[in-house]
């Protein structure tokens, strides 16, 4: 089992996008850790309801601390065999735990990493780094 964990601050108008691109990923032995960090804005309450709809979601609320306290509340947390972290402002591809799944079963590695693709809504500008 993978753990999934989204330190989260500010960032009411992304977390939605980020929390579907988790949950419809195509490798579905996951737990999602969402840790509020004190966020003023309405995070915690989204949180919240996905954790209603979703029996993979735990969410951890918390005072602001920091991304880094936010990250390691939610290893604390962790039960998954593996743990990825993807920041609140993220979507990732629906195929990404899948294919970083098979990767560390066919060569053997402890860490796997993933090329990452930046888009911003204001240009139409597309970098990829990989």
């Amino acid at each position: 089992m993978v753990s999934i964990i989204v330190p989260i601050y500010k960032v009411e108008s992304y977390l939605p996008k980020c929390i579907d691109s988790i949950l419809v990923q195509t490798y579905t032995d996951f737990e999602l850790i969402l840790v509020d960090d004190g966020s003023p804005d309405n995070c915690g309450i989204i949180c919240d309801a996905y954790a209603e709809k979703d029996k993979r979601v735990r969410v951890i609320h918390q005072k602001n601390a920091g991304v880094s306290a936010a990250r390691n509340a939610g290893i604390e947390a962790a039960k998954g065999e593996y743990i990825s972290f993807i920041d609140g402002d993220d979507m990732i591809h629906p195929k990404m735990l899948e294919w970083m799944i098979q990767e560390l079963e066919s060569s053997g590695a402890d860490i796997v990493s993933t090329g990452l693709t930046s888009f911003h809504e204001d240009t139409p500008t597309i970098e990829n780094w990989g």
